[in-house]
């Protein structure tokens, strides 16, 4: 392109390297506006590529840097065209510290310093030394600093689908820096093939033993003792942050977490909970963002500076509210032989209590498949009628509501149950039945693993389910659903201790469950009560 050509486009943008102190050089790209500055700089720090730039869910770079900003996309180490072996999640805080300080100094920055980023990206904006001074802003998204409740299991159960899918992911990159085609294929070809459900965790053995997905499927998610909760510094924690998250989004608790991390530590985060899944967002997310960091780095005088409202998306009303009411609500179970038959035998009921015994086999044969929701191959809304007419299946199903009812919070579910076998896993889902409509519109779901001798006996167990806002309207139904499993969502538990959870295989036992009700009882936790119930 002629010099006279390239003048004619409004952003510029070049090639930047930052030696660390260790000698270990990082690649970033920079975008930024081609006349006027120094400019505030907005920075992500990404495993991927710097290329891509997030672009699956992010507005591309050149329209920030129109907007009035320097952009920095960086490759961290041993990723991209990075220097240095790749360490995961433990490697970024003094690379975070060096590269922010090595930002504010580049002659395109005016020394103002906003973070963006989702997922892994999240988390690089949220690790540092105690001492390291903070940027002016933060806006990590669908992210968390717990590796075992908010990176890779669930109620004691290993995310099977996404977890391997994102460590082979990780190993195909790894590949490619190597110049390995064969093995960069052979990974490529699982995924498109579906094979990496069977044959992921040899995959990752193989090609990626060091990396953390592999290290995760190695760890019982059972054992909180042995996994890494990273923490952020308080005076990150209390500058101003956006927090995105997403109804379906594997990592909306660890979203949640950090809301209350940050409020604990003094900090004013905004947060916002909307109708999207890891890599599908809402439209005005983009607009949203670009609002936050012109309060905060282009210190805008027409627009107030204090974090705004919590604001959540109610899945069945389709708009966004602030205000939420901190109504408790509570239904207990009632069901008898028919209830995994007939899919209105169960009952939920809020003033009667619990009652009967419900029996549920679950064959490995055909585990029940995981729909929507946030940990399925497909998430999002899922309308799962066929799947509540399976006979491995028990619906308990609560009358036609007089008026609107808000669910708000995170439902979890309390009863006894065992098995007959050393291992089971309780599969829930909680759905609207529309007024008047065979429609099944799944809202939340959730799991818990039992494994062992505890399995055999008849014991309290607690199912959190992910947290969700949905209103019941006049005549809507609410329904919840358990089953003993959610394949691929999770990996089937085999019944037995002696062989690993995963893809159904010949030494998985058929397991039957035997759910007792007088006591059961299924209740809201309202966001405004501070807790989150991850086991």
């Amino acid at each position: 392109m002629s010099a006279e050509g390239a003048e004619l486009i409004p952003v510029a943008e070049r090639e930047a390297e930052l030696t660390l102190s260790d000698g270990v050089r990082l690649r970033s790209h920079l975008w930024y506006p081609r006349h006027g500055g120094p400019w505030p700089a907005l920075l992500m720090r990404q495993p991927y590529g710097r290329a891509i730039a997030s672009t699956v869910t992010y507005a591309h770079p050149r329209w920030w840097a129109e907007q009035g900003y320097l952009v920095v996309v960086q490759d961290v180490r041993g990723q991209g065209d990075s220097e240095g072996r790749f360490g995961g999640f433990g490697q970024e805080a003094s690379d975070t510290a060096e590269t922010h300080a090595w930002v504010r100094a580049l002659p395109e920055c005016n020394g103002l310093l906003g973070c963006y980023g989702f997922s892994y990206q999240g988390v690089t904006q949220l690790l540092a030394p105690d001492d390291a001074p903070p940027p002016e802003c933060l806006a990590p998204a669908m992210a968390g600093l717990d590796e075992r409740q908010h990176w890779c299991s669930e109620g004691g159960a290993h995310w099977w689908h996404l977890g391997l899918g994102w460590g082979l992911q990780l190993a195909a990159l790894q590949a490619r820096r190597k110049g390995d085609e064969e093995a960069w294929l052979t990974l490529r070809r699982s995924l498109e093939q579906g094979s990496y459900l069977r044959e992921g965790r040899t995959l990752l053995e193989r090609h990626d033993p060091d990396g953390m997905a592999c290290r995760w499927f190695q760890q019982d998610p059972l054992t909180p003792d042995a996994w890494t909760v990273h923490t952020a510094p308080l005076t990150w924690l209390q500058r101003p942050m956006l927090l995105l998250g997403g109804w379906w989004d594997p990592h909306l608790l660890g979203i949640l977490d950090l809301w209350q991390r940050s409020t604990a530590a003094g900090g004013d985060p905004e947060l916002h909970i909307g109708p999207a899944s890891h890599l599908q967002w809402w439209p005005q997310s983009q607009r949203l963002m670009l609002h936050f960091f012109d309060r905060h780095l282009k210190l805008s005088t027409d627009t107030p500076t204090s974090a705004a409202s919590p604001r959540f998306w109610d899945l069945t009303r389709h708009e966004w509210q602030e205000s939420l009411c901190a109504t408790q609500h509570s239904w207990r179970l009632q069901g008898d032989g028919l209830t995994s038959i007939d899919p209105e035998s169960g009952t939920l009921k809020a003033q009667e209590p619990g009652q009967g015994t419900v029996t549920i086999v679950h064959d490995p044969w055909r585990p029940v498949p995981a729909i929507g929701g946030h940990l399925s191959p497909d998430p999002g809304p899922a309308e799962r009628s066929a799947i509540d007419q399976r006979a491995d299946v028990a619906t308990f199903t609560g009358g036609e509501v007089g008026q609107p009812v808000q669910l708000q919070g995170q439902p979890v579910l309390t009863l006894d149950a065992s098995a007959d076998q050393p291992g089971f896993d309780l599969c829930v889902a909680l759905s609207r039945i529309p007024r008047g409509s065979s429609q099944v519109q799944q809202l939340s779901t959730g799991v818990l693993r039992v494994t062992g001798e505890p399995a055999l006996l008849c014991s309290q167990r607690r199912i959190p389910l992910q947290p969700l806002l949905a209103t019941l309207h006049p005549g809507d139904r609410l329904r919840l659903s358990i089953a003993g499993a959610a394949w691929p969502a999770v990996g089937v538990n085999p019944g037995t201790p002696e062989v690993a959870s995963g893809p159904p295989g010949s030494r998985h036992r058929v397991v039957t469950m035997t759910l007792e009700l007088a006591g059961s009882h299924l209740s809201l936790i309202p966001f405004d009560s501070g807790r989150v119930i991850t086991d």
